[in-house]
């Protein structure tokens, strides 16, 4: 019997490797960039064609490479960050697999022109499918540019699954993001088909923060900081007033390095318990400085995931240091009896031995409201609302009937008829429940959750309908989006400015908001706008139907009537009966319950 187990031809395993460290066009920069740093670089640019399809450029000014490391750091396993197996647990370096180079060149066109400060020429190096075609010196700057063109050309089922050009640009600037976090000290630049999306200059972590996620974000962080002989921990937090359901940035890195860890999220996400709304997140920034040794970051290719030694020590760490930044700052209110350094403020002390007079109240007892004429003010409103139509009902006039003997479930189907034979008399809850009677018992409906449907329906017909009613503000407004946010916008101005939005575009991802849809005034109309755009960045690639239904979605929540808001009978009535007129009255368009009903026999049970 022949042996049947072989070595693969290093072609194949090199796409083995390739289809674990490679999946996308964001992984292709993410090495390259990390790489670029650790050779010590001090400016990295980033040029992308076609979200990276066409090709992928990094240039850098770190230390280059000879012309036999550029031949050697594209075969698997050669790195120049570890010699030995004891150094995987005192990594100081982005890199140490020594599978990147190799892996992306198995499955693309590399360009590398490199060059070391002390030789006089460079290395062009050229390779297709992890064969080198020509290497010959060259003409280029100190350092290293990197040239990754028609990404998976010998893998048609990887690109074929690659998503739209929008989507994929989105992973790239989430990769991007995460590294440019780390290393505020370096400068970095993005282009997109010649279009600058990021130009970051070298400074502070909060400056850095700022130019990535906005300007927003310089007055709602919190500094966290708590050192320790078991971890340091250092970053910002953002105020509770900043927590929203979507699109909130929370990021961990750990010695320089971007992870993932459901386990420490939980312990940020305890530190606000019952200062945010459940289902809300907070943006953070938290940056954990351990010893190499106790960490282990050789788990899973993509190096997201680490493992603590001391993971429930760190966790208590954390959450006490978030805790700290918000007590710290104001953000819970908490008694402080420490007087020192604080100024003095004297008492009231009178200058003779009397006590201060009362002060004296003026009135005149001669004057009788139930006496003489009317005022003039109350003519004044007399005359007023002199047209308007009036009609009183007596006391002893008996209440309308409700519905027919059919049951509540089977008139729910027919909306028409219930809005004609309704109980025009309703009971508010604890400002949050409409109660009404009915034949079969009593129906009890949400109020937030009715006007969310309605608003809902109202918006999505003014999409479709583009009929909707722009409210030009006095003084407008100027917001700024993040570079992820811009991808999307491109799709989603047309769907605001049919909804009422009028918006002008300044450059740079700023947009002037001239107008607002008619009937959201007196709302934060600027968080809403970002929570729109958060949204479609959310959805991701989904149609245009589905972003549109989102859009509408959050802009109801917004305008909808708030929960504890007193509402009068006519109020009541109007939300009924515009709620029965939707096409779905029993649930929200995320799929919550409007109303419900308590049958008559349960409540004569309960009064037994």
């Amino acid at each position: 019997m022949t042996d049947v187990i072989q070595l693969l031809p290093d072609s194949v395993a090199n796409q083995i490797a390739a289809g674990e460290v490679i999946q996308r066009p964001a992984s292709v920069i993410k090495e390259l960039v990390e790489n670029a740093v650790d050779a010590g670089a001090k400016m990295i640019h980033v040029l992308v064609v076609d979200a990276g399809r066409t090709s992928i450029q990094v240039i850098d000014d770190g230390c280059g490479m000879s012309e036999t490391d550029a031949r050697l750091a594209f075969e698997r396993h050669a790195t120049s960050k570890i010699r030995k197996a004891d150094d995987l647990f005192a990594l100081h370096t982005m890199g140490f697999r020594g599978e990147a180079l190799p892996s992306i060149a198995a499955v693309s066109q590399v360009e590398l022109r490199t060059r070391r400060e002390a030789d006089e020429v460079g290395t062009c190096l050229i390779l297709s499918g992890t064969k080198v075609e020509s290497q010959d010196v060259c003409s280029c700057a100190v350092g290293s540019s990197f040239t990754v063109s028609n990404l998976f050309f010998n893998v048609p089922a990887r690109r074929k699954f690659l998503k739209t050009n929008a989507t994929e640009l989105n992973n790239i600037l989430s990769a991007f993001e995460r590294i440019v976090l780390v290393y505020p000290t370096i400068s970095f630049t993005l282009h997109s088909n010649g279009q600058e999306l990021m130009n970051l200059r070298a400074g502070s972590l909060l400056q850095r923060i700022t130019d990535v996620y906005g300007r927003r974000y310089a007055q709602e962080l919190l500094p966290v900081s708590v050192d320790t002989e078991l971890c340091r921990v250092t970053g910002f937090v953002a105020k509770p007033e900043t927590a929203r359901k979507k699109g909130a940035p929370e990021c961990f890195f750990v010695n320089g390095r971007y992870m993932k860890h459901a386990y420490f999220h939980k312990a940020v996400q305890q530190a606000f318990e019952r200062l945010i709304p459940i289902g809300t997140h907070v943006p953070y920034f938290i940056y954990f400085e351990v010893s190499p040794a106790d960490i282990d970051v050789n788990i899973h290719p993509t190096k997201t995931e680490i493992k603590f030694e001391n993971e429930q020590s760190i966790w208590q760490l954390l959450m006490a240091a978030v805790r700290d930044a918000i007590g710290q700052f104001c953000a819970i209110p908490q008694l402080d009896f420490d007087t020192e350094g604080k100024p003095e403020i004297p008492a009231y002390t009178p200058q003779s031995s009397q006590a201060p007079s009362a002060p004296k109240v003026l009135s005149s007892p001669g004057y009788n409201p139930f006496n003489g004429t009317k005022r003039k003010a109350a003519s004044g409103w007399e005359q007023l609302y002199s047209d308007l139509p009036t009609q009183s009902v007596a006391p002893s006039q008996e209440a309308p009937s409700f519905f027919d003997q059919e049951p509540i479930a089977a008139a729910i189907e027919h909306r028409d008829s219930i809005a004609a034979e309704k109980s025009p008399i309703h009971y508010q809850y604890k400002g949050r429940f409409i109660m009404t009677a009915v034949k079969s018992g009593l129906m009890i409906i949400d109020q937030y959750r009715a006007d969310v449907r309605i608003r809902y329906e109202q918006y999505l017909a003014q999409l479709q309908t583009r009929e909707a009613d722009t409210q030009q503000v006095l003084f407008p407004e100027v917001i700024q989006f993040s570079p992820a946010e811009q991808v999307v916008l491109e799709k989603v101005l047309p769907r605001l400015s049919a909804i009422g939005f009028d918006l002008t575009d300044l450059g740079q991802g700023s947009f002037a908001v001239n107008g607002i849809p008619a009937g959201i005034e007196g709302m934060n109309y600027v968080q809403l706008l970002h929570d729109m755009v958060d949204e479609a960045v959310h959805q991701g690639e989904v149609s245009s139907d589905a972003l549109g239904q989102a859009l509408a979605l959050t802009m109801a929540r917004h305008a909808a009537i708030p929960q504890g808001q007193v509402l009068n009978n006519d109020e009541m009535e109007n939300i009924v009966n515009e709620l029965f007129a939707c096409s779905n009255v029993n649930y929200t368009p995320d799929g919550r319950s409007i109303l419900c009903i308590l049958p008559q026999h349960e409540i004569e049970d309960l009064l037994k």
